[in-house]
């Protein structure tokens, strides 16, 4: 019988490679048929490994699934970046390979990131996702998220919807 080594730490530059196969991946099987071909792979092509490792050099808050040593996911997440709304903290982004999808390794991640967010003194936050991807909406909807703000934004020349849900504080 063999056992599955999983644990959430934080990235390293030598994850670089992984994470961006996860990101890649992640958002071919989120946004294809959302985001427009052309723009989604434009996208995609800006977050390439060297992009990946001067995150994790600069500091920003992000951490990993590591599945027996190889990256099967990650969350980044920090400050709150619409001062607009009342919430302290954010989670930027949230992906998992496709291969670890439901199986309860992405909530697993957000309330690893949440919780580092709310040990730093940010006890509320919130997440932006598009509208029209309703598997992320229910995600996050599970895990008590409620919505606060409707927002759009362009992908080329198409204006999809944005949807902002709010999480209030730990314990609450």
């Amino acid at each position: 019988m063999s056992q599955a080594l999983i644990t959430i730490r934080r990235a390293i530059p030598g994850d670089a490679e992984q994470i961006a196969a996860v990101h890649d991946a992640a958002w071919r099987e989120a946004y294809r048929g959302l985001i427009p071909g052309r723009e989604l792979e434009r996208l995609i092509a800006r977050r390439g490994p060297d992009w990946w490792r001067r995150a994790v050099l600069q500091g920003s808050r992000l951490l990993v699934l590591s599945l027996h040593g190889a990256v099967g996911g990650y969350v980044s997440y920090g400050r709150n970046r619409a001062p607009s709304l009342p919430f302290g903290g954010e989670i930027f982004e949230l992906y998992l390979a496709p291969e670890y999808q439901g199986m309860g390794f992405g909530a697993r991640l957000f309330r690893a990131g949440r919780r580092d967010l709310a040990e730093n003194g940010l006890q509320t936050m919130l997440v932006w996702t598009l509208s029209d991807n309703q598997r992320a909406v229910n995600f996050y909807r599970h895990l008590g998220g409620e919505p606060i703000r409707k927002a759009s934004e362009y992908f080329g020349a198409e204006k999809l919807g944005r949807l902002a849900l709010g999480f209030g504080a730990l314990g609450n």
